[in-house]
């Protein structure tokens, strides 16, 4: 029998009528044991509980249906579901295992592109604020890879594309966060490696602007013009429409200084790269 999410959020309204009808007939008695329903009874009652808004109850009657009725179709209609529910509970651990154990059992299901992108989900719905640890947003990434790899023609590819440039903006955003923590306190060393991890490794987030901005503050501070022109030549070349770039050409030719390479350094391989349309 053929299944998708998009058909289960399709039967939304049928599953109203459900809630309000037959559900509650068959599962009036609650003396009555599970395994004396049939495995379609009780994945509307799982629906049921989903539609209530009770995930948690949803998982678990998704389960008894692939525990009573294992191997049948319907037991693997009810693990993908179950994933869902847990997801939408928010037990993202659950929710991963359930998804894992579908992938495990049937890789060549035709719901398998949905059940790794909720595993990918599961790590991505965690990425919160930029303050947390970023071990989430690495593992969210290396996620929505797979299912971008492994299902690039799905829509969950598509999705998951989008999520992972969220993702990667993330980790520019926290690289910055330190760097700029560092620059106020006038570390200018530290500041540097963390901007420069942005240009190098986070060139296509948007934090990229910034931390050509914040490289030209560091070196000049530091004593360093020559980095600092470069810094200020890449920013003119690829964002001069920018604040950024504005307040770099203001800082730099208020010390008389021109906004081209100079000297030897890593940004001027980057400069370089930039110039033969390696880079951006």
């Amino acid at each position: 029998m053929r299944f998708s999410m998009g058909r289960h959020r399709a039967m939304a309204a049928a599953l109203v009528v459900f809630a309000l009808s037959g559900c509650g007939g068959v599962f009036a008695s609650r003396e009555q044991p599970l395994d004396s329903f049939s495995a379609e009874d009780i994945f509307k009652r799982a629906e049921f509980e989903l539609e209530a808004r009770k995930p948690e109850e949803a998982a678990r009657y998704f389960g008894e249906v692939e525990r009573l009725y294992p191997y049948s179709d319907w037991a693997k209609r009810a693990l993908i579901m179950q994933a869902f529910a847990y997801h939408r509970d928010k037990d993202y651990e659950a929710a991963r295992s359930s998804a894992q154990r579908f992938l495990d059992v049937y890789p060549a299901d035709e719901d398998a592109a949905y059940a790794q992108y909720l595993m990918a989900l599961s790590y991505y719905d965690q990425i919160d604020d930029v303050g947390r640890d970023q071990g989430l947003t690495f593992q969210a990434l290396q996620a929505m890879r797979e299912v971008i790899e492994k299902y690039p023609d799905s829509e969950y590819a598509r999705s998951s594309i989008l999520k992972f440039d969220l993702a990667f903006d993330h980790l520019a955003a926290k690289e910055m966060e330190i760097g700029r923590y560092y620059l106020k306190r006038r570390n200018f060393s530290a500041a540097i490696n963390r901007f420069r991890v942005v240009v190098e490794q986070f060139q296509t987030t948007t934090h990229t602007p910034e931390a050509l901005h914040r490289l030209v503050e560091a070196y000049l501070s530091l004593g360093l013009p020559d980095e600092a022109r470069t810094a200020g030549a890449i920013l003119g070349h690829n964002f001069q429409s920018t604040e950024w770039y504005q307040d770099s050409f203001t800082l730099l030719t208020g010390q008389g200084l021109t906004l081209e390479p100079s000297g030897q350094s890593w940004l001027g391989d980057i400069y370089r790269q930039v110039i033969q349309g390696e880079w951006l």
